[in-house]
């Protein structure tokens, strides 16, 4: 393994952000995969950056008996900006403080020419323009390309795109995932759509088959434990197996969950609190819902008869995500629930 670490200056003298790059070069040749996993990219999830801990050390250690094949791209701390970020002790690393953007929006794509326009190291641009450009040098050519993020609190799932579904169902299976996500276009340019609209204008003849790219929603944001990074290390290894960047052992291929559940975006309802207030939730992530079932209750006047707000659900489905923090604002995010039916067609991210 070789460690590279890259400066990114900051905007002001005497500022600057070192982004630190892993590579592994396989002995499988130009033929073998190549690979691009980074984590923190939203710098306040970290069951990635776990998840990577456990990693590297496997990867290794088969780098070191000759069984890597594929090269690999690792950039465990992929937003250094962010997890610079805190304010009266708590960490900001959703949002950029100094512009007001999601660190995961606004990634340059090609436009109608696919002509795709990068920013330098030496660019007149805020830093986080460009580490979003350098994240996607890093990523270039490789067929296969990981965002490890976490939901609020959630169950494990995979966001993907609808065209690579279902040959992109081993990852799910690998990772023991109880959930897909399936977009099919999408307008505010997170990592992964900017990753595969690259992919899209650089496969020969259009065709995609072995390419993966995806959002791995490594459950909630607390769900980071020696436990749960191990498992999902292993997870990644064995999904690297598969897909013949580490040579395979006997071990058979896991097969997706009995419950799994994998629909397309246009299935998500996002239940927003009706009023703002203390959350007493009775459905938790991984439960299936009935129609009108009583998800939560919102408290506006404690002690009060009428004095918390019932929050039903909108229709049948699997509840895939609910809010972390247990004080809301009217119109906020409160719970994902994959639902049985189409909701509406859908574009770009489900939140900000």
């Amino acid at each position: 393994m070789m460690t590279e670490i890259e400066s990114i200056a900051g905007e002001t003298p005497g500022i600057a952000y070192q982004l630190i790059v892993h590579r592994f070069a396989g002995s499988g040749g130009e033929r073998a995969p190549r690979v691009y996993i980074q984590a923190g990219l939203h710098a306040d999830e970290r069951p990635g950056v776990a998840a990577l801990h456990y990693l590297i050390p496997m990867l290794k250690q088969a780098e070191a008996e000759g069984r890597l094949l594929g090269s690999l791209t690792l950039v465990p701390h992929a937003n250094p900006i962010g997890a610079a970020q805190h304010l009266y002790g708590e960490h900001m690393g959703r949002f950029a403080t100094g512009t007001r953007t999601n660190f995961n929006r606004d990634f340059p794509v090609p436009d109608e020419n696919g002509v795709r326009v990068l920013d330098s190291a030496s660019s007149a641009v805020f830093a986080e323009r460009r580490l979003k450009s350098r994240l996607l040098e890093l990523a270039d050519g490789c067929p296969i390309v990981l965002d490890l993020h976490c939901d609020d609190e959630g169950v494990q799932y995979v966001y993907a795109p609808e065209q690579l579904w279902p040959e992109m169902s081993d990852l799910a299976a690998c990772l023991d995932a109880e959930a897909a996500l399936l977009w099919d276009s999408g307008s505010d340019r997170a990592f992964e759509e900017a990753i595969f609209e690259e992919m899209k204008a650089r496969a020969p003849g259009g065709d995609l088959s072995g390419h993966c790219v995806t959002t791995v929603e490594l459950r909630g944001q607390n769900d980071v434990t020696a436990a749960l990074g191990r498992k999902d290390a292993e997870g990644l290894f064995r999904f690297l197996q598969g897909r013949g960047v580490v040579a395979k052992d006997d071990t058979p291929a896991p097969a997706l969950r009995d419950d799994f559940t994998g629909k397309p975006i246009r299935h998500v309802n996002m239940v927003l609190a009706p009023v703002g207030g203390t959350i007493l939730f009775h459905v938790a992530p991984g439960a299936r819902v009935k129609a009108g079932q009583l998800l939560a209750e919102i408290i506006t006047d404690p002690g009060r008869d009428d004095g918390t707000v019932a929050v039903l659900a909108p229709q049948s489905g699997y509840v895939l995500t609910r809010r972390i923090r247990r004080f809301i604002r009217m119109g906020d995010n409160l719970i994902k629930i994959i639902g049985d039916a189409p909701v509406a067609a859908r574009k770009g991210a489900l939140e900000d």
